[in-house]
């Protein structure tokens, strides 16, 4: 295979290789699919049917480091109070309070919930690419994880069991049984793309600074890291595989724990 082909391969994936058209794949996703043509041609090389892998010789774009955007803990509250009365609220409470993505969120089914045990397990997910579906499992090994269940979440999710009872009672016949937490009335299961809209929406209709759906999750982490917490600690609660993604997207958010740790070194050097 000529290095040629390689590249216009990921020159095309850079300006056109996204699935729903809107763009080119992210420097890290076509490190990926570089990293994927590496390993197969290097099985060719061991077989004997190409002299060398052509895939050394191309040439990716620098991962830039990325930022997000996020919520304060008082912008936090002025969001909560501002949608204490709408439907998403306990959705939105959640998200934040643990950090999850999307499609961690819209997975919680009641037995990811244990009362007794004082334990919310994230364990299924519903992601969309070009339709809802729904998995009994999660992202990456990491992203299987528990967490305490707080008061504040317990009161979220023993509401939410009794609207539901209450919901089946008055549906009858007519309620789509499943066992998902949050979803209309009638039983079906939430959109993906219905929970991102309806946030925007709100969010406009309160006059509150915009940020995405999933941004609740960074602002759950910058909460974590300014509470004195390390990336490690961060790693484990947003179940990164790897500390290199979450040092990348939080990095730089650890500011004051740099600035003490500075000024202990500096104190004990020139007492």
């Amino acid at each position: 295979m000529d290095k040629s082909i390689l590249q216009a391969y990921i020159d095309e994936k850079r300006s056109h290789g996204r699935r729903d058209g809107k763009g080119g794949l992210s420097a890290r996703s076509l490190h990926l699919h570089r990293n994927i043509l590496h390993q197969t041609l290097n099985e060719a090389v061991k077989d004997g049917l190409l002299p060398s892998n052509p895939c050394q010789f191309v040439l990716l774009p620098k991962t830039e480091r990325f930022h997000s955007s996020y919520y304060t803990a008082d912008q936090l509250q002025k969001l909560f109070d501002a949608i204490r009365d709408e439907p998403l609220y306990p959705l939105v409470k959640i998200t934040a309070l643990y950090g999850l993505r999307r499609s961690e969120l819209l997975g919680l089914q009641w037995d990811s919930i244990d009362f007794d045990g004082g334990k919310l397990t994230i364990q299924h997910t519903v992601s969309k690419v070009t339709k809802a579906v729904a998995k009994d499992k999660t992202k990456n090994a990491s992203s299987f994880r528990s967490f305490p269940l707080t008061e504040e979440a317990r009161k979220i999710f023993t509401q939410a069991k009794s609207v539901e009872k209450e919901n089946r009672r008055l549906f009858g016949k007519e309620y789509q049984q499943n066992s998902y937490v949050f979803k209309w009335e009638n039983g079906k299961p939430y959109s993906p793309d219905y929970i991102t809209e309806r946030f925007s929406n709100l969010l406009k209709n309160h006059g509150l600074p915009h940020i995405r759906f999933h941004e609740l999750r960074h602002s759950c982490a910058s909460l974590l890291i300014n509470a004195g917490f390390t990336l490690k600690d961060v790693q484990e609660w947003m179940g990164h595989a790897d500390i290199k993604m979450t040092a990348n997207i939080y990095g730089h958010l650890d500011v004051a724990r740099k600035k003490d740790m500075a000024a202990q070194l500096s104190g004990s050097l020139f007492e």
